[in-house]
């Protein structure tokens, strides 16, 4: 089975990934049929693209930090073995997910979800605050409110929990995360409007804690 390094699934970019087609780069589309040909180097070139949001997702929606990185591996390695047969019948991050998605639904019926935070800062960037140079207590402030954003995402009901981080971790649009789902357009906006409150009015507790 292929193993990938606790190096190659620490993040080093900073914010979200927004996977775009830029001039002398790529789609992911022309990746994976490069690699269905032969091409190796182009899944390295996918996998350094999409890594951290995805092991970001299983992170923060499997709940056990050792499972993650199982299903993470998993994930590659079925699109590895997928490599020859791939089609493009919908957007490259959609197959993904939807791969992803599946081995979490998998891996609920077995399991029982146990709640799991996710350290901050301690494979991301660390928080800047802009137009000076943040003090002790703004760091602190900063930090504190990402890991009660951390808590909150992970007390959120699943079906909310799955639409939020499908847009903000794998950066799909609402029809792609209707297509992982198996729900419809309108269905994902209602779980994404709630999840969103929800998050906001955690936040917002902590923040007047500081008042």
């Amino acid at each position: 089975m292929l193993r990938f390094s606790s190096a190659q699934r620490c993040s080093s970019a900073s914010g979200l990934l927004k996977v775009q087609a830029m001039e002398g780069q790529r789609s992911d589309h022309e990746l994976m049929t490069a690699y269905g040909g032969g091409d190796a180097a182009a899944f390295g070139e996918l996998y350094a693209r999409h890594k951290a949001p995805l092991h970001r997702y299983f992170k923060r929606q499997c709940g056990v930090a050792e499972q993650a990185d199982e299903l993470f591996q998993e994930t590659w390695t079925r699109v590895i073995k997928a490599r020859e047969r791939y089609e493009a019948k919908a957007k490259f991050t959609t197959w993904l997910y939807h791969i992803a998605h599946n081995l979490l639904m998998d891996y609920g019926r077995k399991k029982v979800r146990t709640p799991y935070l996710v350290a901050v800062n301690n494979d991301e960037e660390p928080i800047s605050i802009r137009s000076h140079e943040p003090s002790q207590d703004q760091l602190a402030d900063a930090a504190s409110l990402r890991q009660r954003l951390l808590q909150a995402i992970e007390q959120l009901p699943e079906d909310q929990r799955s639409a939020f981080l499908l847009k903000e971790e794998g950066g799909l649009s609402l029809v792609e995360i209707g297509e992982v789902l198996g729900v419809g357009r309108e269905t994902v906006k209602s779980r994404l409007r709630y999840a969103t409150q929800k998050l906001r009015a955690a936040l917002a507790e902590e923040q007047q804690a500081y008042l």
